[in-house]
């Protein structure tokens, strides 16, 4: 699943974010860790769309099967 890999790694970047001693250094690992996250959520919403596409084939499939 693609969601939870970019929110996998926008964690990670934001572990290390943490460990930096550089606030420059930092500021811009916590910035790609938020776009990491706002992929991870558009990434949820193209997987819930997909989902709900193949449910309704079934269905669709069902009912004239």
């Amino acid at each position: 699943m693609l969601s939870k890999e970019y929110l996998d790694t926008a964690r990670t970047i934001l572990r290390a974010a943490q460990t930096m001693t550089d606030q420059h250094v930092a500021n811009q690992l916590k910035a790609l860790a938020e776009d990491y996250e706002r992929r991870a959520e558009k990434a949820a919403h193209a997987d819930a769309a997909k989902a709900l596409a193949r449910s309704a084939a079934r269905e669709c499939e069902r009912r004239v099967g």
